[in-house]
């Protein structure tokens, strides 16, 4: 049996994937993946890992390393909003520390986990490689404009997630590389932003089925797409 990575785990959506894949019980391991580091219930082992520092995805990797091969990546960090971090209206609002800051986290990190967990993943039996994107990532997908730190970080995430896709068609032939859209869930990350209560929310634990189900029913020649939770690709 091989481990589960999730990386982004003291968020709401990222504790939902880390308690469905253990209570699942199809990896030996579920190491989950926070800057805290902090313990979680059940049989999951905590790291502390911070995406933006690449000493730290190191050292989370080598931890991991030592317990088997990985079958399953799933980078659930990200931010949208936060002190000094908002989606801008306008591009008068544009500010260029912020939007380096949600590149680092939302293009870059992922990068860092693929670059330094790879190695773990068999290379010749399945594996998935998967990293939370998002629709507005999509540049043939936007029409109301805006957001424009945002849009760029998962659009230039599914770039990423793409090449590596191309890469590891070569050194992992078995491996599936994927973003996904969890659509709109109740999380602090959406908050601000979601009519609540209203229609097409998902609890954490909802969007975390629908997301292991699009998983599980990806085939290697859809490595490298970007999938809606309900399994539609998304265009680039």
């Amino acid at each position: 049996m091989t481990s589960a990575v999730v990386v982004g785990a003291s968020g709401g959506l990222g504790r939902a994937l880390v308690a469905s894949l253990a209570a699942g019980g199809a990896h030996e391991t579920v190491f989950a993946l926070s800057r805290s580091g902090a313990p979680q219930p059940g049989p999951v082992r905590s790291l502390p890992v911070d995406v933006t520092d690449e000493a730290s995805v190191a050292a989370a990797a080598q931890a991991i390393g030592a317990a088997g091969p990985v079958g399953l990546v799933l980078v659930a960090s990200g931010i949208l909003h936060g002190p000094g971090v908002a989606p801008e209206k306008a591009l008068k609002a544009l500010d260029p520390a912020a939007m380096a800051a949600v590149m680092a986290v939302n293009a870059i990190g992922p990068a860092l986990v693929a670059k330094h967990l790879l190695a773990l993943m068999p290379r010749k039996e399945r594996s998935v490689f998967a990293a939370l994107s998002a629709r507005v990532g999509s540049i043939g997908d936007n029409r109301l404009g805006g957001w424009y730190a945002y849009r760029a970080s998962k659009a230039a995430l599914n770039q990423v997630l793409r090449t590596l896709a191309v890469e590891t068609a070569r050194t992992h032939p078995a491996l599936i590389v994927a973003g996904l859209h969890p659509g709109t869930v109740r999380t602090a990350l959406s908050r601000p932003f979601r009519p609540d209560p209203g229609p097409g929310l998902f609890s954490p634990e909802e969007s975390a089925a629908h997301l292991l189900r699009v998983l599980d029913g990806l085939r290697i020649g859809d490595s490298g797409g970007v999938f809606a939770w309900d399994g539609q690709p998304i265009p680039p």
